[in-house]
């Protein structure tokens, strides 16, 4: 079977907007968020993951009514598709597979406003289309030109993940030429933040530089971020046959449900280190892109398939210290974050913890450079998806 490769990415984080932007906030350990004054619960201040880029106006086109989630998306994807230099193919055989977890909750509760009210006067067109959770995958087939299979996938927080084994499907069965996968999420609501602080998943530390710790038992609450990552997978033969540049190649990826309670997720790792080894299987990644985040039950889910599946032997890591979790685009910026440490050879640092708890696990604290030629990336969703992807060099 052919193998499936990455030949552009694009990134909207906070404070990264461009490739080289990533790699030195991976390469420093540097951390992106901030404090943002009286958005929490009673006017409360939390630390969260910002994207501060102007998103109206993309290319020559003005989208200043299309749902933020879809801004964050169609930004990604234009820097992707000139990084790949995307060619002049029949439309109809691009595809668009995007994944999301909050889709456009952020105009949805402020035209909730309206509606409740019977405000009909002043409930807006664009009403609809934020409702809906396709608008995301719809706005970028429009912004790049394509008019193959668009699909939307709502999958919680593997949902950029998941987005991006369905393209790796289509691709291998032919449905597709070209497939944009990537994922997106704007969660920065008041309805996503009371949620999460009810249940005590944020982190409520004042000090961004001690806010949202992965992997320690210390503190407990991760750091909330919007953001996309979009990539553009094809065929090996198809990207080698048009000169196009490699940056990897998807050697496999696995996803599984816990089938627990939509309250509840798998406490015992066991299905994360199912996913894990169904995706390694017999070979050696250079090292772990953690989902860890700041959750103990996340966090320990993915200790557990690391133990299990590889003992002590390789480092791991985690950039939620430094950018937030973004969601449903988290394991797509882990996945560019994997493609930049494999290009300059270096493990980014897992910034703000302490490694309280998980003394075993070999964190990597520090930047380490070394040839990168493997990298597992984990990610966990809301509702018990499990989903890692195995990135090799090219």
């Amino acid at each position: 079977m052919t193998r499936i490769v990455v030949t552009g990415y694009g990134i909207k984080a906070p404070g990264v907007d461009t490739k080289d932007q990533f790699k030195e906030v991976l390469e420093k350990g540097i951390c992106t968020q901030q404090l943002v004054r009286g958005i929490g619960p009673h006017d409360s201040d939390l630390v969260l993951g910002v994207v501060d880029s102007e998103l109206d106006r993309i290319g020559e086109k003005n989208y200043r009514k299309y749902p933020r989630v879809a801004k964050l998306a169609m930004a990604a994807a234009d820097s992707a598709c000139t990084m790949s230099r995307l060619p002049s193919i029949d439309p109809a055989r691009i595809a668009v597979v995007m994944g999301t977890s909050i889709g456009g909750l952020l105009e949805i509760e402020r035209y909730a406003v309206l509606s409740n009210n019977r405000q009909y006067r002043k409930f807006p067109l664009s009403g609809a289309g934020a409702g809906n959770p396709q608008s995301l995958s719809t706005a970028v087939a429009y912004h790049i030109g394509a008019k193959g299979l668009v699909l939307t996938l709502a999958t919680g927080c593997t949902a950029g993940m998941d987005a991006m084994l369905m393209a790796k499907m289509l691709l291998e069965t032919n449905q597709a030429d070209i497939c944009i996968a990537g994922g997106s999420d704007a969660p920065l609501t008041t309805g996503c933040i009371y949620s999460f602080s009810k249940l005590g998943a944020l982190s409520r530390e004042k000090d961004v530089a001690e806010a949202g710790n992965p992997f320690s038992k210390e503190t407990e609450g991760f750091v909330m971020a919007e953001g996309a990552g979009v990539l553009v997978l094809e065929r090996e033969h198809d990207a080698r046959g048009r000169g196009a540049d490699i940056y990897g190649v998807i050697e496999n990826m696995a996803s599984k449900n816990d089938g627990e309670s939509i309250f509840d997720s798998d406490r015992t790792g066991r299905t994360m280190t199912e996913v894990v080894q169904a995706a390694v299987g017999d070979k050696h990644p250079t090292y772990i892109n953690s989902q860890a985040l700041g959750l103990h039950v996340n966090d320990y889910s993915d200790y557990t398939a690391y133990m299990r599946t590889f003992g002590e032997s390789i480092p791991i890591t985690s950039i939620k210290g430094s950018i937030g979790h973004a969601f449903g685009a988290s394991g797509n910026l882990q996945t560019i974050a994997a493609l930049l440490s494999m290009e300059y050879n270096f493990i980014a640092p897992t910034i703000k913890s302490t490694g309280k708890g998980f003394e075993e696990l070999p964190i990597a604290f520090e930047p380490h450079y070394t040839p990168v030629d493997r990298v597992a990336v984990t990610a966990h969703g809301y509702g018990g998806n499990n989903t890692c992807l195995l990135l090799a060099k090219y």
